[in-house]
Formats: structure tokens, sequence, C-alpha cells
């Protein structure tokens, strides 16, 4: 009985000291999945959201709103660019800042791995705006599974834009 007690002890000892390492987020590790992620499922009761998530996502959807103007030819590239750097500084700083629920954590994950994805490709061709309109779509559902009292849903950003 000593022994198990023992080892139970020394079990716990050793997850203690692993779990804030697997735990902690690491967004190169996400970017690495870009392929892996699952498809985003509706919940019946959308999934509570913290202050970090709540600002980035904000910073995420205005950069895309901007960016419907070089979808349409009206931005330069340079700016492009800039924009979709903020967006990628905003899914960094989802990633090091927010604290979610399990269930709520993989749903995000399921959008944002899709949007990493959107900005490695944008980056790889700028010139290519369906990189843009994919990122867009990678968060569309957000507003269908995450309560953001900021953000309620809305057609394709680029779709009502004329000029």
């Amino acid at each position: 009985m000593r022994t198990r007690n023992f080892a139970l002890l020394l079990l716990s000892i050793a997850l203690s000291a692993a779990l804030p390492a697997i735990a902690q987020h690491n967004h190169d590790q996400h970017e690495s999945h870009a392929t892996t992620a699952a498809a985003v499922t509706i919940p019946a009761v959308r999934h509570a959201t913290d202050a970090p998530l709540r600002e980035g996502m904000s910073h995420i959807r205005g950069a895309l709103d901007e960016l419907a103007h070089y979808e349409m030819g009206h931005m330069p590239q340079s700016v492009a660019v800039e924009r979709v750097d903020a967006i990628k500084a905003a899914t960094d700083s989802i990633f090091a800042n927010c604290k979610l629920a399990p269930d709520a954590d993989v749903a995000l994950h399921n959008m944002l791995v899709p949007l990493l994805a959107g900005i490695n490709a944008f980056k790889k061709d700028p010139a290519d705006t369906s990189t843009v309109a994919a990122m867009r779509q990678a968060i569309a559902d957000y507003p269908r599974v995450f309560d953001d009292p900021n953000w309620q849903p809305t057609e394709d950003a680029g779709s009502d834009h004329a000029h």
C-alpha cells in the first residue's frame, strides 16, 4: 500500500510539473497543424468569451473588413500585408492570453488554425485575394459559436461593400 501511495505521489508531482507546459498555447504548434482542424460545430448554447478573445477577434474582424478594399483592388498590397500582419498579431495574442473552457478552446482552435493557414497562404502569394476570403470563412461561424456581445452575425463583409 505504501509503495502504491508513493507511486501515486510521484505521478502527481510529475503531472503537476508537466501541466503548465501541456496547457500553454504555442502558436507555432497551431500553425503546424493547419491541415488538421476539424469542422466547426455550432453548439446548442454559445460558448462564453473572455476579454482577450473578444479584443483579438474584434481586431481580426476589423482587419478583414478593411481587406475587402484589397479584394476589390482599392488597397495597395503593402497596406494589405500590414492588415494581415495585424490579423497574425491578434491571433498570437489570443493564443497567448485567452483562457477558455476546454470545449470552447477546441471550437476556437477549429477556427484559428484555418485562419493561420490563410495567413500563411497570403504571405506566400499576396496577389491571391482568395486567401482573404479563406481567412474570412475561417471565422465566419464565430458569432454562432461564441457569445460575444460586440459581434453579431452579419453577411459576408466584402459582399455588401460597394464602390
